[in-house]
């Protein structure tokens, strides 16, 4: 956790900053978590986005069902 919020203040707050209201800080978070969990690269998954990781995996695995399910 320390990481995610070491993260969060370097990318986030300290070069957006100095933050005018509390109303700021929450917009501007709402739209890092979005972007943390969506579309940023993740290298430690081939440096593609986490949602596109993610289709392809559940794309994969649904194959594979139908598969098992059909013999």
């Amino acid at each position: 956790m320390e990481s995610a919020i070491g993260l969060y203040k370097t990318e986030l707050i300290k070069p957006r900053g100095p933050w005018k209201n509390l109303t700021g800080v929450e917009l501007a978070t709402a739209q890092y978590v979005d972007w943390y969990n969506t579309t940023r690269l993740h290298g430690e998954i081939g440096h593609v986005p986490p949602d596109e990781y993610e289709a392809a995996y559940y794309r994969q695995n649904h194959t594979e069902l139908q598969v098992t399910a059909t013999t």
